[in-house]
């Protein structure tokens, strides 16, 4: 009885993680970057936020990438991270 139990739970959870919302990537103008070693605290910051997966920083331009999962993260989530620690972050339109 437990094993067809076991085997009913798989087919419900198998379906909904088929239909999991997609990777999405933000890009951010990030202020404050004012030396070559900014980026790493910038990249930790917003790395350590529950469901980034990815982030990119561009001393030159000042920008930041970032891939997260919509279901664990939000842009807003991403750019206090990088607020807290010093370096404003707000969405950029490119």
């Amino acid at each position: 009885m437990n094993r067809h139990l076991v085997l009913t739970l798989a087919a419900f959870c198998l379906p909904s993680a088929a239909i999991a919302a997609p990777e999405r990537s933000v890009t951010f103008a990030v202020s404050n970057l004012t030396c070559p070693t900014c980026p790493i605290a910038v990249k930790a910051a917003m790395g350590r936020v529950p469901g980034v997966t990815h982030v990119t920083v561009d001393f030159s331009t000042k920008i930041a990438t970032v891939n997260y999962d919509p279901a664990r993260a939000t842009p807003a989530g991403i750019a206090a991270a990088s607020t807290k620690v010093g370096y404003p972050a707000r969405i950029a339109i490119r």
